[in-house]
């Protein structure tokens, strides 16, 4: 029995005249005789041929782009430019119609706003093929690399009565029946009466709950889904989002960026190594729309050249403060080009800095350390030292070219004291998190951790540029399609 062949094995044959089977989709049907056809499996089609002679026209008149096949020939060595094997057809049975006259994805350069509205079909162009190739191999790589160092993978709860961060903008979860609320004496809603007993939301974040297996598995790291209820419509924000975050007992700033440091540039060399046709198209898609932007808005570097850079370069590492003063003595800042200008130590660094101080000033990845507390959150380790006469934290920020901020991290708050301090100055209620302080009063160690937004480094190694690109089904402000 002959059993199924993938398009990208066939295409990569040394041997010919052997009996394959074959099933793909059509991408393009031309002469009534050449098919392009592809499974998935690869960026390149398959070529087959049909003897239209022998064909019925019932047959032929069904072979439309989109319509999927099964094609029983022969493996010959193609004489005809642009590939080197194809299929002679012996047989060819349609497995799925597609209307030519309304099938959206036609034989031509399409839009990716316009993809964006059919999501459910843009899998099969080319360019999300090799997008969502590459996600694939991030996120394989990810779990290599945590696993090969002896980290556990820990699976952090989706649905959470704890606000990790404090924002605040978080999915409410609950079955009370909205038209018939049960109310409090006071009027507030009674989530006594709902399903958890109290009020639950979906998580922004995993670290919480991650710093607790840490302090007891030593090294773990979590890889979910997080939701964010922010009103944001940017090409950088999703309501739906993963996040890679890891958390290390014994562990202090120092080996918190020299292990992020190391996660990057692991995921981006596996990227490298493993999807060369997949960036190699990505490359040359990017440099076609480049040109229609002015010679000032175009990449120093292209796709395959950035990605080498980050592997080739040491991250530049700075403190915040240090940041600032470049940042304060830069032109775009004296000139008033910014849209945020810097005038004063405490600024938060907004993503037009971030990307001055890769792009323009270091030319490389940036390590910001030693962030004001006033601007971070309640776990972060308090620093010694002030500067100005504030407090400053052992925060790290990872920023990138093109992107910002690809990861945020601390070495966390393990001083019991210090710790509650915090969370009294900021109104965070301690009998709710009380387990989470119980981790500073029994066996309390020194430990950091960060988070990867996943996304954003899809995004990185794509050279996409909306972040709605790079997930399969985005979330977003009024859109849940799918």
């Amino acid at each position: 029995m002959i059993k199924r062949e993938k398009v990208k094995n066939l295409l990569a044959a040394t041997t010919f005249g052997k009996e394959v089977i074959v099933m793909g989709w059509v991408k393009t049907f031309r002469n009534n005789q050449f098919i392009a056809l592809n499974d998935g499996s690869c960026m390149a089609n398959l070529q087959v041929v049909v003897d239209f002679e022998q064909t019925p026209d019932e047959i032929l008149k069904k072979i439309t782009t989109g319509a999927a096949l099964k094609i029983t020939g022969k493996l010959i060595e193609s004489l005809g430019k642009g590939q080197t094997v194809e299929v002679k057809a012996s047989s060819v049975e349609i497995l799925g119609e597609s209307d030519a006259e309304k099938f959206p994805l036609q034989p031509k350069k399409h839009s990716l706003e316009f993809l964006r509205e059919i999501a459910h079909l843009r899998f099969r162009t080319n360019t999300f093929n090799a997008v969502f190739k590459i996600r694939h191999h991030l996120a394989f790589a990810i779990h290599q690399f945590f696993h090969d160092r002896g980290f556990v993978y820990l699976h952090t709860p989706i649905i959470t009565a704890s606000d990790a961060e404090g924002a605040g903008e978080m999915f409410k979860v609950t079955t009370l029946d909205f038209d018939k609320t049960p109310r409090t004496e006071a009027g507030e809603v009674n989530f006594k009466e709902d399903f958890f007993g109290r009020s639950a939301n979906l998580t922004v974040s995993g670290q919480l709950e991650g710093e607790l297996g840490a302090m007891a598995l030593g090294e773990i790291y979590t890889f979910g889904p997080t939701f964010r209820a922010e009103n944001s419509n940017t090409t950088r924000h999703l309501a739906e989002f993963w996040m890679i975050e890891p958390e290390v007992a014994f562990a202090d700033i120092e080996d918190n960026m020299n292990l992020a440091e190391d996660l990057l540039k692991y995921v981006i060399k596996h990227a490298l190594d493993n999807c060369k046709d997949e960036l190699e198209f990505l490359k040359n898609r990017l440099l076609e729309e480049e040109k229609n932007k002015p010679q000032a808005e175009r990449s120093e570097l292209n796709l395959l050249e950035k990605l080498n850079f980050c592997l080739d370069n040491n991250f530049e590492r700075l403190t915040y403060t240090e940041a600032i003063e470049i940042l304060k003595r830069s032109k775009p800042n004296q000139k008033k080009q910014f849209n945020y200008i810097i005038d004063e130590w405490g600024a938060d660094l907004q993503s037009e800095h971030e990307r001055y101080l890769v792009e323009k000033h270091f030319k490389k990845p940036v390590i910001l350390t030693n962030y004001p507390a006033d601007i971070k959150s309640f776990y972060m380790r308090q620093n010694e030292e002030e500067i100005n006469g504030k407090k400053t934290v052992a925060a790290m920020d990872i920023l990138f070219p093109g992107i910002g901020e690809i990861v945020g991290g601390s070495q966390r708050e393990e001083r019991l004291d210090k710790l509650t301090q915090r969370m009294q100055e900021l109104g965070i209620p301690q009998d709710e998190l009380y387990w989470y302080l119980d981790t500073r009063r029994f066996g309390s160690a020194p430990h950091a951790g960060f988070g990867l937004g996943f996304e954003r480094l899809v995004l990185f190694v794509t050279g996409m540029t909306n972040i709605r690109d790079v997930i399969p089904f985005p979330r977003f402000p009024k859109n849940v399609e799918f």
